[in-house]
């Protein structure tokens, strides 16, 4: 007889549900807003560049890299890195995208301190998440011998947990940077009114997909915290 984990289907389902529908409507706002163009030609990487420019960064290199919205600015090379369909791209979506990593650019030279608390924390967080399942498995599973082993559970647990705190972090830096990004923008006279809205639209798609991550770890730790309780009744 298979046996139905219905504390997967209360506590994580949702979140799961969530996520795919975050991801869902960032690929389909990303790709309706590709085809409304900037009036005045300016491309990603054009739109980073003067970002940057206006910061005082223009030590801050912009490269081009292969895949789908592979997007990111990498802070120890001090490089921002635009996808195939971002780069050499005149669309709003493409400069909401380009314009949001010149953002994460600037809270890096500004030591943003939510970016900074959450760099000190990479370290920290890698190591707890690559212990959190050895070490909640081993303890859950000896714990049918002795309840003392439920403690090396909980300690998996706090490897989950940390995770979490993570993802607690982006919020903030990830909001931030979108909202720098709309402000440039605007001051900047790089987009209009009418095509401000549509990297605004793509920005707050993207952000939910961090929401949804939050929520899907947020679950998940609450359903493993409920399931050791309920093994310690």
């Amino acid at each position: 007889m298979m046996y139905f984990d219905w504390t997967y289907l209360v506590f994580v389902l949702p979140a799961f549900l969530f996520s795919l529908w975050a991801s869902s409507s960032v690929n389909a706002t990303f790709r309706r807003y590709q085809n409304q163009h900037s009036s005045r030609g300016i491309t990603g990487s054009d739109a980073a560049r003067r970002i940057l420019h206006a910061n005082g960064l223009d030590h801050v290199r912009i490269e081009r890299v292969s895949g789908h919205l592979s997007d990111h600015y990498d802070p120890r090379d001090q490089v921002i890195r635009l996808s195939d369909s971002v780069y050499n791209s005149t669309s709003t979506a493409a400069i909401g995208v380009a314009a949001h990593e010149a953002g994460h650019a600037v809270q890096h030279a500004t030591s943003y301190a939510p970016l900074k608390l959450r760099n000190a924390i990479i370290p920290i967080t890698n190591f707890g998440s690559r212990l959190a399942f050895p070490l909640f498995l081993v303890g859950f599973l000896l714990s049918s011998f002795d309840s003392m082993f439920l403690s090396i559970a909980y300690l998996g647990l706090i490897g989950f947990f940390l995770c979490v705190v993570f993802q607690v972090l982006t919020l903030p830096t990830e909001f931030n940077a979108s909202n720098r990004a709309m402000v440039a923008l605007e001051s900047q006279g790089i987009l209009n009114e009418a095509e401000l809205s549509g990297s605004r639209k793509v920005l707050r798609a993207a952000a939910m997909t961090y929401v949804a991550a939050l929520a899907v770890s947020l679950a998940q730790v609450l359903r493993l915290l409920f399931i050791l309780n309920r093994s310690r009744e």
